[in-house]
């Protein structure tokens, strides 16, 4: 266990329309219930885009998840902020607070930028919560804090491997987490959430957030490997290192026993040859 500080803190959060907002908004003066208007909405979104996930500007938490992750990469707590409440305003407030109090560590995601992030600034915004280490706007924009290239205050890996959108990451997490192995989406989706939040079901929408959590972690390593910074063998020895703390609190939190029993195995393709093979062309007999 690394008794290095936190320097990094690997997050996703999954959301819920907020009913009366829409309701009072979308349709005023209608008489709809705050799930009528919901449901309406939805199906107008769905028959105009082939989606009906609503937009973050009218939802609110429903779980948030950090993994704690040191400067040598190591994984030392997944924590689903405000069990068993779950609270909206709390887990907002505790993310901040949380980063304000490891004194600003890099904040990893995937696709963050463009829904994870902006969805707990309104909500900040929302219930008067105070971040001014986050909107400071003193120096060099691209150094500040919500710039889009300072990958030291926000690292989205989805923004990684597409050159800042330059390219469309077809698949997402769930297909970056299978090119390793890892279990991806495994019986939930993002799709689902809303559905599955209005039966009462949070604890499976807590345990998708942690498993989506854990997920990004592991490609949040690749990552590593790929930008220069962590050798494959030290990230390999990672990546066994974290399976070994999913074990060890299995029994506490169901959720990482299902995600060990989806984990599969990456194919090291270098593990078979040797550095000279590998380092010539391979051609046909």
């Amino acid at each position: 266990m690394s008794s290095l500080p936190i320097r990094y803190m690997v997050f996703d959060v999954e959301s819920v329309a907020d009913p009366e907002l829409v309701a009072r908004l979308r349709y005023p003066g209608q008489s709809l219930s705050p799930e009528e208007a919901v449901r309406r909405y939805r199906a107008e979104l769905l028959a105009k885009y082939d989606t009906d996930f609503i937009p973050y500007s009218f939802q609110i938490p429903a779980a948030l998840v950090v993994a704690k992750v040191t400067a040598d990469f190591r994984l030392v707590d997944v924590v689903a902020l405000d069990e068993p409440h779950f609270r909206p305003h709390v887990m907002t407030q505790l993310f901040w607070r949380g980063w304000q109090a490891y004194r600003q560590p890099t904040l990893v995601s995937f696709n963050g930028r463009s829904f994870d992030l902006p969805l707990l600034e309104l909500a900040a915004f929302r219930y008067g919560i105070s971040i001014p280490g986050w909107f400071e706007t003193a120096g060099r924009f691209q150094e500040q804090p919500r710039s889009r290239y300072n990958v030291q205050a926000h690292l989205d890996l989805c923004e990684l491997l597409t050159n800042f959108g330059s390219a469309r990451f077809t698949g997402g997490l769930n297909l970056a987490a299978s090119l390793l192995g890892k279990p991806g989406k495994i019986d939930i989706e993002g799709s689902m959430v809303q559905d599955l939040y209005w039966a009462g079901h949070i604890q499976q929408i807590v345990d998708y957030c942690r498993c989506d959590v854990l997920d990004t972690y592991f490609v949040f390593l690749r990552t590593r490997v790929l930008v220069g910074e962590l050798p494959l063998d030290q990230e390999q020895n990672l990546v066994q290192e974290a399976r070994l703390f999913l074990e060890s609190r299995m029994e506490q939190v169901p959720a990482f026993k299902k995600y060990l029993e989806h984990w599969g195995a990456w194919h090291n393709p270098w593990a078979s040859e040797s550095p000279v093979e590998a380092m010539l062309p391979h051609t046909n007999p």
